[in-house]
């Protein structure tokens, strides 16, 4: 019979295994101190690391869900809020002749005739109220005069050689920038302060 391994203590350790210190990389079991425990056999290693490769594809895939739910929900409200966004487009081009027909009456005097005073009131408060719907359900307009030109918001019709304004400032809006939430619909259409040249004179009737 062959001599097996002593333990710690001098007791014989359990048939099949051997002096923890002759198995490379070998442990004491707790249940039999001083006798070794063998590596891990390539079968459970495989197995082990099969298992590491399946939950880092689950949480991967949990990730790109997680992605996706996110993405449809942003689809959602995208839908919600622009879902109008032809029609607002129309509606502002009604609210912009409307202006254009209070722009071509003339100017407010004392001895006005009665009619004239009453249609520019008239349509002064129908213009109120259509405004006034239109920014109840998200659309609004902004006047750019006097602000920097924003590329994303402006579009320039023409540029002006002017003193005491810095280049790139809206010197006049033809028409004001609207927005649906927040997303613009319909730019402003504007003139844009630009350097002079420095031998040239302040012209009249320029912008002060």
């Amino acid at each position: 019979m062959a001599d097996r391994a002593m333990t710690a203590d001098g007791t014989h350790a359990p048939s099949g295994f051997s002096d923890p210190s002759a198995v490379p990389g070998g442990i004491e079991s707790p249940l039999f101190p001083g006798a070794p425990v063998l590596d891990v056999p390539p079968r459970e290693a495989a197995l082990q690391a099969e298992l590491d490769d399946m939950r880092d594809r689950w949480m991967r895939a949990e990730a790109e869900a997680a992605n996706v739910r996110a993405r449809a929900k942003r689809d959602v409200e995208d839908a919600r809020q622009y879902a109008v966004q032809k029609f607002a487009t129309d509606v502002v081009e009604a609210a912009e002749n409307l202006r254009r027909g209070l722009d071509s009456l003339p100017p407010s005097y004392p001895s006005e005739p009665e009619i004239v005073r009453r249609l520019r009131d008239g349509l002064a408060g129908i213009e109120r109220s259509f405004v006034g719907v239109l920014e109840r359900n998200g659309v609004h307009r902004d006047d750019p005069t006097g602000a920097p030109f924003s590329p994303d918001r402006h579009q320039a019709m023409s540029e002006q050689d002017v003193h005491g304004h810095p280049p790139g400032t809206v010197l006049q809006a033809y028409t004001p920038a609207w927005t649906l939430n927040g997303r613009l619909i319909r730019p402003a259409m504007v003139v844009v302060a630009k350097s002079p040249h420095p031998t040239q004179a302040p012209r009249q009737g320029a912008y002060p």
